[in-house]
C-alpha cells in the first residue's frame, strides 16, 4: 500500500466504473473460488458536496481518511453530489470491492501455485483500489465550485441514505466532505451572504415538512468542512463562522442525522479533530 495517499490525490486519467459494480477485478477465479457466508467488514460511502471548495490541506485529510479501509475485506464508494440544476446531480463516480483474505483453514486446501498468485492479486489489487479511488476524488474536487447558486444538501443526502442503508456489511461508515450549508427552495442557511445563526428547532420543522429525513441504517457520520466558505474579497473571509453559528449547525445536523438512524460521530468545521476508526 505503498505511496497511497500520493496515488490517492496525484493520479491523473479518468475516474473508473459509475454505480455499485466494483471498479477493481476480483483475484478469485473458478480454480479458487470465494468463501462462503463471509460478510463484508466494513463499507466506507465517502461523499463530495460538488458546492463546496475545499483547499489542498482538506483534501489532504480526506484522502489521509481513506487511506486505513483500503485493506482486503472492505467496500470503498465516491459519490459527488450538487444542487438539483443542469449539469449538477448525485452520482456514483467509483465503488471497489476488496476480497478477502484467505483463512488459515481455506489456504490448506489450495495449492501452492494458485495460493501464490491469489495473494500477489490481492496485493496489486489494494494499488488499483488507490488508483480508482484518487482519480474519483481528484475529478469530485475539480469539479467543485462555489458559483453554483444552490444546494440541495437535505434531499441529496437523503437519496444518498438509501444506498447506505442497503449495505450489507457489519459496519457502515460515511464521509461526508461538504459545508453542510442548505441553501434550497426547502431553506436557506444564509443571509447577506455569510452563513446566518439558524434555529436548529425550526429548521427540523421544514424538514419534517418537506419529508427530507433519510435514513442510513444505523451508519457512522463523520463531517469534514462544516460551515466552510470559500473566500471572496466581496463578502466575508472567514474560514469559519462564530462559535454560536457553528454550534446551531452542529445541533440541527447532529438531530437531522439522529432521525434519520445514523450516528454524528464528528463535525468537522472544518477539519476533523481525529482520524476515522
Amino acid at each position: 500500500m505503498r505511496n497511497i495517499i500520493a496515488i490517492l490525490l496525484l493520479t491523473l486519467s479518468s475516474h473508473g466504473l459509475a454505480g455499485t459494480q466494483s471498479a477493481v477485478p476480483t483475484c478469485f477465479s473458478d480454480k479458487l473460488p470465494p468463501p462462503k457466508g463471509v460478510q463484508v467488514d466494513t463499507e466506507l460511502f465517502v461523499i463530495i458536496d460538488q458546492t463546496t471548495v475545499f483547499d489542498t490541506g482538506l483534501k489532504q485529510s480526506v484522502a489521509n481518511n481513506i487511506k486505513p479501509f483500503i485493506k482486503p475485506g472492505n467496500i470503498i464508494s465516491v459519490t459527488q453530489f450538487s444542487a438539483f440544476t443542469r449539469g449538477h446531480y448525485t452520482d456514483v463516480m467509483t465503488s471497489v470491492s476488496l476480497d478477502n483474505e484467505l483463512a488459515q483453514h481455506d489456504r490448506d486446501d489450495v495449492s501452492k501455485p494458485v495460493l501464490a498468485k491469489f495473494d500477489q492479486c490481492e496485493k496489486s489489487q489494494l494499488r488499483l483500489a488507490g488508483q480508482v479511488i484518487g482519480r474519483a476524488l481528484k475529478s469530485a474536487f475539480g469539479e467543485s465550485s462555489n458559483s453554483i447558486d444552490k444546494s440541495d444538501v437535505l434531499s441529496s443526502l437523503k437519496d444518498i441514505s438509501l444506498r447506505v442503508k442497503r449495505s450489507a456489511a457489519k459496519r457502515k461508515i460515511v464521509l461526508l466532505a461538504s459545508d453542510m450549508l442548505e441553501n434550497s427552495s426547502i431553506s436557506s442557511f444564509y443571509a447577506k451572504q455569510a452563513v446566518r445563526l439558524i434555529d436548529p428547532a425550526k429548521e427540523l420543522e421544514l424538514v419534517k415538512k418537506n419529508d427530507v429525513y433519510g435514513d442510513f441504517g444505523k451508519a457512522d457520520i463523520y463531517v469534514i468542512g462544516a460551515g466552510l466558505l470559500a473566500e471572496d474579497k466581496q463578502a466575508s473571509k472567514s474560514v469559519y463562522r462564530s462559535p454560536q453559528v457553528i454550534g446551531a449547525l452542529r445541533s440541527f445536523w447532529t438531530q437531522w442525522f439522529d432521525q434519520s438512524n445514523a450516528r454524528l460521530m464528528d463535525f468537522g468545521a472544518p477539519a476533523l479533530l481525529n482520524q476515522i476508526d
